[in-house]
């Protein structure tokens, strides 16, 4: 793969560590006009944060990092690596001069190729002073060219473009990529798509970089393969996959990292309904949980699917219900009583790990009828392993090797269905009150306070999560212990979503300790 000169380490640490920008703002138009119409990931920064931007950006990295400066830092370690290059520079002296208000980085065929790479410029004779010095002292020589009257430069161990279109330096990894962006210029562009053009509205104001994604054409890049019945499932959604595009709005905060991410569904209705009182209802000790609305409209949906092609080699299209109708199990039925799903995992070890999936019914007696007929069913098939639970809760319990060390158990109790690895954290979720709940915990209730007015769908303990993972990866993985650095600022990672007309949004809130 090649690999662009410092000009690319210099602007993708700027855009993606140092960058901060408003959000919606016309700069992505201008950034925009050089991409290709056919750019599938757009992703754009200011690359001089001032004021409260830029103090909270550098306080995220002092809790995170420990650095004071984060563009300081940024600037030295690119300096060290330019010299390590055989490629120096200096960045205050050569780049800082000219350097404009913002940045932008693009990939016309998803990550398999390297970053159109355009930067606003102040003085483009400037600019064209650093190309020429890059060219002059790089160790491979550079040739001069030019195409539609644009002069740039070609050469280098990769071969790769770089010069002045208008008010902008660009860098590209070929010649062609680089004439490419001198035809957007002048004519069709991917600012002038009406789609991007739609998603970047919806950025957020004050974001530190927006990046834009045309899911849809990174799916035709890819061959459009999509399990058939995984696009049924986003579709139950309200996701047209074909259609959809995305866009993330990075936010930094003195104690969180906040992402917005709005996305166009491709004309299909987005998904709607709350299900935070589920998720808040989960076990206290959960280091991670999640929980969504809607769930038997979309089981319904996927059931449907898979009748009507079955089971290759086991069950024949349109079979699948009314072969285990037969047997006394109504799918159709058990859908349409089904309302929310949760899930919930727990431990600080291997040996103490569990969870279960709870689902939520409209009609507790449709909840134990469940799960008895089930197992009715199970052991009139001579299903190995399966044994009744009574007490506290009724259903029935699977063992096999397969599972391990603990039985899979399938209880019922009120309007509530728990299917659990292990008994006791299946009981645990089919509690539905007491204070022995994630929404009586403070890292919670902060999670929740940090989303606002979006409801919560995903909550993950920070500090419980690592204690966990320290566990369970080895000591001798260096990687691992090397990012225990960062992942201890962490307090938790909460998810929100919620719909704005035919737009999808969901927010990420990642907590900052003190």
């Amino acid at each position: 793969m090649k690999r662009l000169p410092v000009l690319a380490a210099t602007v993708t640490a700027a855009i993606l560590v140092a960058a901060g920008c408003g959000g919606g703002s016309d700069s992505g138009a201008g950034l925009a006009s050089l991409a290709s119409p056919q750019t599938r990931i757009f992703v754009e920064g200011t690359v001089r944060p001032s004021g409260e931007l830029k103090a909270s950006t550098d306080e995220v990295a002092k809790k995170v990092a420990g650095v004071d400066n984060l563009g300081a830092f940024v600037v030295e370690k690119l300096e060290e690596s330019a010299r390590g290059e055989g490629e120096p520079f200096d960045f205050e002296k050569e780049v800082e001069p000219w350097l404009g208000e913002n940045a932008a980085l693009s990939w016309e065929k998803g990550d398999d190729d390297e970053p159109l790479i355009v930067v606003e410029s102040t003085d483009t004779a400037a600019t064209q002073e650093f190309i020429d010095n890059q060219a002059s002292e790089s160790k491979k020589p550079y040739r001069e060219t030019s195409y539609e009257g644009v002069d740039f430069m070609v050469g280098g161990k990769e071969d790769n473009a770089m010069g002045v279109i208008g008010d902008f330096l660009v860098g590209a990894e070929d010649e062609e990529t680089f004439r490419a962006a001198v035809d957007a210029s002048s004519g069709e562009s991917l600012g002038e798509q009406d789609r991007f053009q739609s998603a970047m509205d919806g950025a957020t104001e004050g974001s530190l970089a927006d990046a834009y994604v045309d899911v849809g054409g990174l799916l035709k890049e890819s061959g459009d393969e999509i399990d058939p019945q995984a696009r049924e499932l986003l579709k139950g959604a309200g996701i047209d996959p074909s259609d959809a595009t995305a866009l993330a709005s990075l936010l930094p905060a003195d104690d969180r990292i906040e992402v917005d991410i709005s996305s166009g569904l491709g004309g299909e209705e987005p998904p709607h309904g709350d299900a935070s009182m589920l998720l808040g209802s989960l076990p206290a000790d959960s280091f991670a949980a999640f929980a969504v609305s809607g769930f038997g409209e979309q089981l319904q949906e996927a059931l449907d699917s898979l009748d009507e092609s079955g089971i290759p080699g086991q069950v024949p299209p349109g079979q699948l219900k009314s072969g285990l109708k037969e047997a006394g199990i109504d799918l159709d039925r058990i859908a349409s009583s089904l309302e929310d799903a949760g899930v919930f995992a727990r431990g600080d070890s291997k040996q103490s790990l569990g969870g279960a999936l709870i689902l939520t019914t409209d009609d507790s007696q449709q909840a134990s009828n469940t799960v008895r007929t089930i197992g009715r069913f199970l052991r009139n098939v001579d299903t190995p392993g399966v044994t009744a639970v009574t007490g506290k809760a009724s259903g029935f319990s699977i063992r096999s090797e397969d599972l391990g060390r603990k039985p899979l158990v399938v209880v019922a109790k009120g309007s509530r269905i728990a299917i659990g690895y292990g008994l006791a954290p299946a009981l645990s979720g089919l509690a539905s009150g007491g204070g022995h709940q994630l929404s009586g915990t403070p890292a919670y209730g902060e999670a929740v306070d940090a989303l606002g007015d979006t409801p919560i769908s995903a909550f993950v303990n920070g500090p419980a999560a690592l204690s966990l993972a320290d566990a369970l990866v080895p000591k001798s993985d260096s990687d691992f212990q090397e990012a225990k650095r960062y992942l201890r600022a962490i307090s938790s990672i909460a998810l929100g979503s919620s719909s704005e007309g035919d737009l999808a949004r969901a927010k990420l809130i990642v907590g900052l300790g003190k």
